[in-house]
C-alpha cells in the first residue's frame, strides 16, 4: 500500500480496480485491508475502482496519539477523494461501517461536491446508553492495568460482534473464537486514541440536510450499534434508503459478505 501526505498527516491507502471510484472507511480499531477479503474483489469484479485505507490512529498511516477528532478524519477522506479523484469534477461512492460510517455521514453532509452515493453500514446518529457506558468500560480497562485472558477476551468479542445464528454451527463457532483468541493484542496508541473520539453527539437534526443519495444498511443481530439506530439515520436523511441484513452481527460484512455486498451493488448502481 502506497503512503501518502494527505490531510497533513502520513496516510496509507491501496487502490484496485478501474472505472467510478468507491471509498471504503473501516471502523474504530480496525485496518482498511479488512475490506480487501470481500467487498473489495466484488467491487472491482462489478467495475469499480476501490479505494481502501487506514484511518489516522491505525499505523502505519500516523497514529495521532495525542488525540483526534471525527472533524479530523472526516478531512483525512475528504482529502483522499481529492487526491485520488481523475479531475475535479470527479465525486467518489463512499462506504463505511460503525465509526466510518459516522466518516461517510459527516463527509456527505458537509461535502457533497465529492460524494455521488453513500452507503452507512452500521451507521448512526447518536448512541444510546448502552454503547456510552460499553465505550467508557473500553476505556478505564485499557488504561487499567488489567490482563484479560484470550479466550475470555475471544468470547466478550463474538458476542459482541457476531450473531448468534455464527455462534449457534459449532464449526463457525470455533473457527471465529480461534480468530479473536489468536488475534488478541495490546491496544496500540492510535487505536486508544480513536475510542477517544467523543460519544455524547447527537446529529439526528443535523443529518436532514443530507442532499447525497445514501443507504443506510443494519445488521439485524447487531449489539454494538443496534440496527433500530441505522434505519434511524435512514429515516432522518431525505430520500434515505434503508436495508437490514439478517443473521448478521456487527461483523455483518464479514458473516454475510454476498448479502451486503449485494445491497452495496444494486445502489451504486443505480
Amino acid at each position: 500500500m502506497p503512503i501518502g501526505t494527505i490531510n497533513g498527516i502520513r496516510l496509507n491507502y491501496t487502490v484496485t480496480g478501474k472505472g467510478p471510484l468507491v471509498v471504503m472507511v473501516m471502523g474504530t480499531g480496525s485496518p482498511g485491508r479488512v475490506w480487501q477479503l470481500h467487498q473489495v474483489p466484488a467491487l472491482t469484479a462489478a467495475g469499480f475502482r476501490v479505494c481502501t485505507f487506514d484511518n489516522r490512529g491505525i499505523a502505519p498511516t500516523d497514529e495521532c496519539a495525542g488525540g483526534m477528532t471525527m472533524d479530523d478524519l472526516v478531512a483525512d477522506t475528504a482529502a483522499l477523494i481529492e487526491y485520488l479523484r481523475s479531475g475535479p469534477d470527479e465525486k467518489a461512492a463512499v462506504v463505511g461501517t460503525s465509526m466510518g460510517a459516522r466518516v461517510a455521514q459527516e463527509l456527505a453532509l458537509t461535502r457533497p461536491d465529492l460524494v455521488s452515493r453513500a452507503i452507512f453500514a452500521a451507521g448512526h446518529a447518536r448512541l444510546d446508553e448502552f454503547q456510552k457506558v460499553l465505550g467508557a468500560g473500553e476505556r478505564e480497562l485499557a488504561d487499567s492495568s488489567a490482563t484479560v485472558p484470550p479466550k475470555y477476551a475471544a468470547a466478550v468479542t463474538a458476542a459482541l460482534n457476531l450473531s448468534p445464528a455464527s455462534l449457534a454451527d459449532p464449526a463457525k463457532a470455533r473457527d471465529w473464537l480461534d480468530l479473536f483468541e489468536f488475534s488478541v493484542q495490546p491496544l496500540t496508541p492510535g487505536q486508544r486514541a480513536q475510542l477517544a473520539l467523543d460519544e455524547s453527539f447527537d446529529r439526528r437534526s443535523a443529518y436532514r440536510d443530507i442532499t447525497v443519495p445514501c443507504l443506510a444498511m443494519g445488521f439485524a443481530d447487531d449489539r454494538m450499534i443496534p440496527a433500530y439506530l441505522s434505519r434511524e439515520v435512514a429515516d432522518l436523511v431525505p430520500g434515505g434508503r434503508y436495508v437490514e441484513i439478517a443473521d448478521a452481527g456487527h461483523y455483518g460484512y464479514l458473516e454475510k459478505p454476498d448479502e451486503v455486498n449485494h445491497a452495496i451493488l444494486t445502489f451504486l448502481r443505480e
